[in-house]
């Protein structure tokens, strides 16, 4: 029996993890949930559990770039998600790409260290960041300490964002869990300079997928039309309640229950 109304197409350009938590596995879990269509492109193989990430073996640049291409020729993509792209190669060939596609917003998770403190890409990959993929990004979502790689001059958080936004970047969601506050505190940022803040009661634990969540949740809501502060809000309360109803699975961080809604 067919549908009767398709999903929007999200183009999903990240790693696999496979424990499930974090990578492809969590993009795709969270962008079906919002009832949209992910469209996975693997840019890395890693050898990662629930504690850290242990090796990373990227992809060809040039087969990310074709993998991706095929998807954007077959299918109405209305929204891309960036997660891992593990070396500049790839940050430089994902670019190009998005460059002949301006019209589809996108969704950047600058992914640079595991969530166990292992890092996931190399030093390289923050001058693409910055110089090639800041410019073309509708919404970036780094954490405390990604937001401190890219911008390391400012110490607030309003001016990290402030000088995301100068490279090029339309919103910049600078998040707070990895900040020691009794509430996570995060903050979006946009070129109408009104910083909108949202404040989450901070669960115990720590976990594992949590920012390609969001990001993803983000991606999926822009996908379905929403504006850019209503899809990061309302991301912002699936992915707090995919945390609130986690699973211990593994030996080590705690793995959001992606089924859950708000």
């Amino acid at each position: 029996m067919r549908a009767s109304i398709q999903p929007p197409v999200v183009l999903v350009i990240a790693g696999n993890d496979p424990s499930g938590g974090a990578g492809l596995a969590a993009d795709m879990q969270a962008i079906t949930a919002l009832a949209a269509h992910p469209a996975p492109v693997v840019t890395a193989l890693t050898v990662q559990d629930t504690v850290n990430a242990y090796q990373v073996e990227a992809v060809a640049a040039e087969l990310v770039r074709a993998q991706a291409e095929t998807v954007l020729q077959d299918m109405p993509v209305a929204a891309i998600k960036l997660g891992l792209l593990a070396n500049a190669a790839i940050g430089q060939s994902v670019a190009a790409l998005l460059r002949q596609h301006r019209n589809i917003p996108v969704v950047l998770d600058p992914v640079l260290v595991a969530a166990g403190g292992a890092p996931l890409a190399e030093q390289a990959l923050v001058a693409v960041y910055l110089e090639q993929l800041l410019p073309l990004a509708t919404v970036v979502t780094p954490n405390a300490v990604e937001s401190r790689r890219l911008a390391p001059q400012a110490e607030a958080a309003a001016g990290r964002a402030a000088e995301l936004l100068a490279r090029g970047a339309q919103h910049v969601l600078v998040k707070g869990a990895d900040e020691n506050t009794p509430d996570v505190q995060n903050t979006l940022f946009g070129r109408d300079g009104r910083p909108r803040e949202f404040t989450w009661p901070r669960l115990p634990g720590n976990y594992h997928g949590s920012g390609c969540t969001l990001a993803s949740a983000i991606a999926a809501l822009i996908a379905r039309g929403y504006a850019v502060p209503e899809a990061v809000e309302q991301a912002q309360a699936y992915t707090w309640k995919t945390l609130q109803q986690g699973w211990r699975l593994g030996k080590g961080q705690t793995i959001p229950n992606r089924r859950a809604m708000p």
